[in-house]
């Protein structure tokens, strides 16, 4: 299904499921390249780190979390929040 051959493990540090938050964030990142978004980036990064879609939530940062958001929003997964104009 994914092509998961660049897949690092780490033995210390801040982990879930042998994946740190930086790692797990670059690597939805990279992932964004072959997909469609952030949603289907997120899910190829879980499927390739071999961790489900909930511990995958607790590694992602909060720009990518907003990006999420919006990305859901304008696909009608979510509902639309007003804004303030800044």
């Amino acid at each position: 299904m994914f092509n998961c051959s660049n897949m690092h493990l780490y033995i210390y540090g801040r982990l879930y499921m042998g994946v740190s938050e930086l790692e797990f964030c670059q690597s939805v990142e990279e992932n964004l390249k072959e997909c469609d978004g952030y949603i289907e980036a997120v899910i190829k990064a879980c499927v390739c780190h071999n961790i489900d879609i909930a511990g995958g939530a607790k590694l992602i940062s909060q720009p990518i979390i907003e990006k999420i958001q919006s990305e859901g929003e304008n696909i009608n997964l979510l509902p639309k929040f007003s804004k303030l104009p800044v």
